[in-house]
């Protein structure tokens, strides 16, 4: 009977203490949560109006080029939205996002459209908007996984919450890879045109834009056949491109 009684007493106890334990993970998750959705808010709002001094890609690259026995290289230089010439912005809304006034961050024809031709096993392709792959480049790391286009949804939603439309583009506009160690626009007008990006010619902005999904394979100073067609379907749509 002592030992029935004793086993019913520590019964008690567990059923004390199980629910202490679930309250105390409880609380502690909440508290995670509320502090991830408030450290992240607080980020994009102070890159809303701060410059981004660097970005994951930028320290990854230069990492790659010092294992490769070459020098740091880093070559970046911000340029407001102002004096990015015009020629840039509607090459980058006519190459990379022709719907980037009107939607709020995920073009739904272009992804589907993206879709459909991957699994007819035409070039594999995506369907990532400017904002989409500005909150990558910024807030996220370059490797591809379900957890990272997890995050890049949730911050695209945010810059598209809490930015505009101009402040998008000027910060895509100024951390994209542009060359090996060349980040921005202003980097690669000066390396490949000995010019500012105020300055460019619809042509070379074009080219700037048709090389982005590899700029370290391609040069816009010397375009393959496949970059020149890219480039003229740009200008050809540059005149139809609204810019905000």
């Amino acid at each position: 009977m002592a030992a029935k009684r004793k086993r019913k007493k520590k019964a008690r106890q567990l059923s004390r203490f199980i629910p202490k334990v679930g309250n105390v993970y409880l609380r502690w998750t909440l508290r995670a949560v509320a502090a991830f959705f408030t450290v992240t808010i607080v980020w994009v709002l102070l890159l809303s109006f701060i410059n981004p001094p660097i970005t994951w890609l930028m320290i990854q690259r230069g990492f790659e080029r010092k294992s490769e026995g070459k020098e740091w290289k880093i070559t970046k230089q911000w340029v407001r939205y102002e004096d990015l010439s015009d020629n840039l912005k509607r090459a980058a809304i006519a190459g990379e996002d022709a719907r980037f006034l009107t939607h709020w961050g995920f073009d739904r024809e272009a992804i589907a459209d993206a879709y459909q031709r991957n699994k007819d096993g035409g070039r594999l392709r995506g369907g990532s908007t400017i904002s989409q792959q500005t909150a990558k480049n910024v807030f996220l790391w370059p490797k591809r996984s379900w957890l990272r286009k997890g995050f890049e949804t949730y911050f695209t939603l945010l810059i598209e919450l809490f930015w505009s439309k101009k402040r998008i583009l000027e910060v895509y506009l100024n951390v994209i890879e542009t060359g090996d160690g060349l980040y921005g626009a202003e980097a690669a007008a000066q390396y490949y045109y000995g010019k500012s990006a105020g300055s460019l010619t619809k042509r070379q902005a074009a080219l700037l834009i048709a090389v982005l999904p590899n700029p370290r394979r391609w040069s816009p100073a010397k375009p393959t056949g496949f970059i020149n067609r890219k480039a003229n379907t740009i200008v050809r749509y540059m005149g139809y491109s609204e810019i905000p």
